[in-house]
């Protein structure tokens, strides 16, 4: 095993060239320690024109500010909060692609990554780290890189999987020790509670789960308490899954893939969810091109994939990256699991939203808004899910599908709704019965 020696942080980013592309470990591992020197380089003039790419990072984003406009530019695969307002104006950029393809970007090249800079555990005694909670892309980068950075940090929890990396993988070693970003749980409200309970009926015993972070998936993981032998494969899971797993409902018995493992390529949550993945052998830490990929996806059977979206039109189409022109997320692993499901003996792809938004707008609406993206087609769609029921499309034609959709919007806009529906389909449209 080789000797470690450890650099200081400033020294360490002076690898990083202009010109260079850089891709960071994401979510909860990302890695500040060498992000502050990197920027602190560029605003003293050293850098130019580094790209820095990731999926989604939690914490300052300061390198997207526009005083470094032509210094760093950020090209994400996920638009996260803390980076829409940059993305908006222009000083970010979004890189449009399915989940399950970024780490195809980078190892065939179509995104060549120079500088990797990552936060990792502390080695083992056989010489190896665990990339921890984020595996996603951040592999790919690992394996491709000119040259690997790695932040090492005893908090980052030991995952196996995919996420273990021997030490001569990487060429350069920093101490950390800065907690990692935890995600505290918001109180349900009544209407994720509702939305909860709709999803949740329409999950069976010995289902396998994807699902994301946020009231909706918390809502319906409360509700399945006397379920039996559920299975877990998803891009993510957060600190929803754990009173299943302790209650002994999620088992993974039934799983066709990966049996008895609860499969993610990332996680986000609290200190517990980090605790409880810690040398766990029961979660495996997976390759995004594993966790994301239909193939994949399709072997387990009843596959219940629950997504949500920013808006859906009468005809199913789904909105989950836009508010018009405005980027808003991205296309993240949606329709891999749309798809996966579909294909599942038994899946379900599901789409759960509020009825309305924050502002009373509906989110079923007669068109999408223009320039808004179309991330899952209507002949993708299945089941969608609002506080006021349940609806199935598949197999229905457009007018069936409007009637279904108006039926479990907020009922102030379903008369709206109906007479948009009645000026589109013409006088063979009837109304629905109220």
């Amino acid at each position: 095993m080789k000797q470690i020696k450890y650099v200081s942080p400033e020294e360490a980013v002076k690898v990083i060239k202009s010109g260079d592309r850089v891709h960071l470990s994401s979510v909860a591992v990302t890695p500040h320690t060498l992000i502050k020197p990197m920027v602190e380089r560029g605003r003293n003039g050293e850098l130019y024109d580094v790209k820095i790419q990731h999926i989604h990072i939690e914490g300052p984003v300061e390198y997207a500010n526009p005083e470094f406009e032509g210094i760093f530019q950020s090209e994400q695969f996920f638009v996260a909060g803390n980076m829409r307002k940059q993305t908006q104006a222009g000083y970010a950029d979004y890189i449009p692609v399915f989940l399950s393809e970024t780490q195809k970007l980078i190892r065939e090249g179509y995104l060549k990554v120079n500088v990797a800079m990552i936060m990792c555990s502390v080695p083992d005694k056989h010489g190896y780290v665990s990339l921890g909670t984020s595996v996603d892309a951040t592999l790919a980068a690992v394996q491709t890189a000119d040259i690997v950075i790695a932040a090492v940090n005893p908090n980052v929890p030991r995952c196996w999987g995919d996420a273990m990396i021997s030490i001569n993988d990487i060429d350069i070693f920093v101490e950390d020790n800065i907690p990692l970003y935890a995600h505290d749980l918001a109180p349900l409200t009544e209407t994720e509670i509702a939305i909860g309970k709709n999803v949740a009926a329409l999950v069976e015993d010995r289902a396998c789960l994807q699902m994301g972070i946020g009231g909706i998936p918390n809502a319906v993981l409360a509700q399945l308490g006397n379920h039996k032998d559920l299975g877990v494969h998803t891009e993510m899971f957060s600190d929803g899954i754990l009173p299943l797993v302790e209650k002994g409902v999620v088992t993974g018995k039934y799983k066709t893939l990966d049996k008895g493992k609860m499969v993610a390529s990332f996680l986000m949550g609290t200190k517990a969810l980090y605790d409880f993945v810690d040398d766990n052998p029961m979660v495996a830490m997976m390759d995004v091109g594993h966790t994301n990929n239909v193939h994949m996806i399709r072997q387990n059977d009843r596959v219940t994939a629950i997504n949500s979206a920013l808006s859906i039109d009468l005809t199913g189409q789904v909105c989950a990256d836009s508010i018009g022109t405005k980027h808003y997320s991205g296309v993240g692993g949606q329709i891999d699991f749309i798809r996966g499901a579909g294909h599942s003996v038994g899946g379900k792809p599901i789409i759960a939203i509020p009825s309305v938004t924050n502002k009373g707008v509906s989110k079923i609406c007669p068109t999408l808004l223009e320039g808004s993206g179309v991330v899952s087609t209507r002949s993708n769609m299945h089941w969608v899910v609002t506080e006021y029921g349940a609806v199935n499309l598949y197999g229905k034609t457009l007018q069936e599908r409007a009637r279904l959709l108006i039926s479990i919007a907020h009922p102030d806009h379903r008369e709206a709704l109906d007479r948009a529906a009645f000026e589109r389909f013409g006088p063979h449209y009837r109304f629905v019965k109220k």
